[in-house]
């Protein structure tokens, strides 16, 4: 029981960061997940709770939402999340784990060089990276710190970006959760794993809102690239050790 304790509360964390800067729950609960549920069972309690997740953060700023962005973005997203949902079934465990830390640590760069550019997307360059960031979504779990350039490339901030980004995001863990359902990789322990998790991210999420403010740009970006790079370490090690 105190594993679940300890899950829940870093769930409560992850959902109050990810309500204040758009991202980051999946990259804190990750590793954690991997040493309590193993890296199979990990990546459909994410995905649950990541749906949960996102809900709540639709909920809290639903006026705002983009609704032809976000459709846009997952409208090639959802079959490409499918199918990287797919690919990651048939993968052994410790290449899951490595996967995710190269891309955690790839990732880095790749955001300052998103941010650098200040490049304005139309609504097709939209359409081609969710097709991109869809497939990562279904292979490596955790896309947040890349989605987050594109939909502010876009022209999205504030609320309007984390309503945005959620609403597409939910579609597109939709598909890939229907995904490990339909290959009989979502057992009843594993959803109510989920809904454990998902209750505490969106716990964090809701209590979230009045801080959104109060979040100083600079240390938006200090914060991602911290979680990138402790959370790719870990997996990394998980990997070594596996």
């Amino acid at each position: 029981m105190e594993i679940y304790l300890y899950v829940f509360l870093l769930a409560l964390a992850a959902g109050t960061l990810s309500g204040m800067i758009g991202t980051g729950s999946s990259l804190l609960l990750l590793p954690m997940l991997v040493h309590a549920f193993g890296p199979r069972a990990a990546m459909p309690v994410m995905a649950i709770a990541a749906i949960i997740g996102n809900l709540s953060r639709m909920v809290v700023w639903w006026r705002q939402i983009d609704w032809r962005a976000a459709v846009v973005y997952a409208l090639f997203g959802m079959p490409a999340a499918s199918l990287g949902a797919h690919t990651l079934l048939a993968l052994p465990a410790w290449i899951i784990d490595c996967a995710l830390g190269l891309f955690f640590w790839g990732m880095l760069p790749l955001r300052r060089y998103l941010h650098q550019t200040q490049r304005r997307l139309s609504l097709v360059q939209l359409s081609l990276c969710g097709a991109g960031i869809g497939f990562l979504t279904g292979l490596v779990l955790s896309t947040g710190p890349m989605s987050v350039p594109v939909f502010t490339a876009y022209g999205l901030r504030g609320g309007a970006f984390l309503a945005t980004e959620a609403a597409s995001a939910l579609l597109l863990y939709s598909s890939k959760v229907g995904t490990f359902v339909a290959q009989d990789a979502l057992s009843w322990q594993t959803a109510l794993q989920g809904l454990l998790v998902g209750a505490g991210i969106m716990l964090g999420t809701v209590g979230s809102k009045s801080l959104l403010l109060k979040f100083p740009a600079r240390t938006f970006d200090i914060v991602i690239d911290l979680l990138l790079f402790i959370s790719g370490a870990a997996l990394l090690y998980s990997a070594w050790c596996g």
